[in-house]
């Protein structure tokens, strides 16, 4: 689709890992055929517990992990196969990432000021005055003071460097940032003013971000459209208003079933049996069948397909069949 700034199709993550006293080799299958299209300009959120291939799949985008086998086009571009013309350095200028630690995403024995300039020095041939603009401009968007540019890292809280990081981010003027739990390191009320900072950012530069967290609560008050994802898998995928009043697949209801209040009314928690199966061994079938309260025999050794419930909501799930 031509409003598609990133189109993902049928990528898969997996690695080879040693356990065990005899050091036994397992393949860890953390991304299992996802597709997934970022539409311009949109905020898309990735909701799922921890383990569920999250940061795995933004790390994939990033080029940060090997991906076993689909593709991810940026712009009808593939950057699994870089070609001569579009090389990775290219790539980084347009696609830029929020780690979620504040304090180990920012080297400690840099200043603020290296920092911001380093991405622009590898990236670019502006000249030191150009650079020295661009980072002054970046660091009074995000909320700091220029003069913070000569101070390391350690003088500042948690939130501040989040403030930096994001800068640093923007430093390059980028179409589309990947924010991995880019506040779950941080004290909640400066989780809200680094929301509300990221929602001003999008609007003042007309950015896409896939926004990656668990809370539910903050995805609700940010983004435009929902992916739920279950042992590397998008289970559903809708608009944050039918993801929220009209969940379909049951491992979405017992997400939102955790959050407090939704929609001014308090639900009835969902308890789901068992813990999250290993990504070493994963469950033959609907993957979520091991945990669902509606479980059938077919769940069992069928995988379900996508069922569409309007153009921009559909999910995995053998009950709609």
């Amino acid at each position: 689709m031509a409003n598609n700034l990133i189109e993902i199709k049928n990528l898969y993550v997996e690695y080879n890992t040693k356990k065990g006293i005899f050091g036994l080799e397992q393949t860890v299958h953390a991304v299992n055929g996802v597709s997934l299209d970022v539409q311009k300009g949109e905020i898309l959120a990735i909701a799922g517990e921890s383990g569920c291939g999250k940061s795995t799949l933004a790390k994939a985008i990033m080029m940060l992990v090997k991906s076993s086998k689909g593709s991810i086009c940026l712009d009808d571009v593939d950057i699994l196969n870089l070609s001569k013309q579009y090389d990775l350095k290219e790539y980084y200028k347009k696609v830029q990432m929020i780690f979620q630690n504040p304090y180990s995403s920012l080297n400690p024995k840099m200043k603020i000021g290296e920092l911001l300039r380093e991405p622009l020095e590898i990236n670019t041939n502006l000249s030191k005055a150009e650079i020295d603009k661009i980072i002054e401009e970046k660091i009074l968007k995000v909320g700091l003071d220029k003069n913070c540019l000569d101070l390391y890292p350690h003088e500042f809280s948690g939130g501040q460097r989040q403030r930096i990081a994001i800068a640093r981010s923007l430093v390059l003027n980028p179409e589309f940032i990947i924010a991995d739990e880019p506040v779950s390191a941080l004290d909640v009320s400066i989780q809200a003013q680094i929301i509300n900072l990221l929602k001003q950012l999008k609007n003042d530069f007309n950015l896409t971000f896939l926004f990656i967290s668990h809370d539910l609560s903050v995805i609700k008050y940010l983004s435009d459209r929902i992916a739920i994802m279950y042992l590397g898998e998008i289970v559903e995928i809708g608009k944050t208003e039918e993801i929220f009043n009209n969940p379909r697949h049951p491992y979405t209801k017992a997400l939102l079933s955790a959050v407090p209040e939704i929609n001014g009314v308090k639900s009835e928690r969902i308890a789901l049996k068992g813990e999250l199966p290993s990504p070493e061994n994963l469950p033959q079938g609907c993957k979520f069948h091991t945990r669902c309260p509606y479980v059938m025999e077919q769940c069992k050794v069928e995988v379900p397909a996508d069922i569409e419930f309007s153009e921009t909501h559909k999910c995995r799930c053998f009950l709609y069949k």
